[in-house]
């Protein structure tokens, strides 16, 4: 069993910077890839990016751009995303999740664990 908590979100300018971290607890956290989601009012959840923990890879949606990078210390049970250049479409609240299986997933029905979302809001 995972459980994970959210922190690090609130309001920005736009053009400005946010570092979420997720808290994990559960013995199994560093063998899991971790992912991060955002779901904006009226719309569907949406994977933003992940990190597999067999290899160290990460993957990012499109709308990234090179904007938010995800990292995880194993050590601290924790994951990061660090976002850079937020926009007013960046507004949402964004949840981390964990997935069991180490495959490189952008489905939120593939992750096992949510936590319960931490908001960010960009305003223009």
């Amino acid at each position: 069993q995972v459980q994970l908590v959210e922190s690090g979100g609130g309001l920005v300018q736009a053009g400005g910077s946010l570092r979420l971290s997720c808290a994990a607890s559960g013995r199994s956290f560093s063998t899991y890839t971790m992912g991060w989601f955002r779901q904006a009012p009226g719309k569907e959840r949406e994977f933003v990016a992940g990190r597999r923990w067999t290899d160290g890879n990460s993957y990012y949606a499109d709308f990234v751009k090179g904007r938010f990078t995800i990292s995880r210390d194993n050590a601290k049970k924790t994951v990061y995303l660090e976002m850079n250049s937020l926009n007013a479409e960046d507004t949402a609240v964004y949840y981390c999740a964990a997935d069991r299986a180490p495959r490189l997933s952008r489905a939120s029905w593939d992750y096992d664990y949510f936590g319960q979302g931490t908001q960010v809001t960009v305003s223009s």
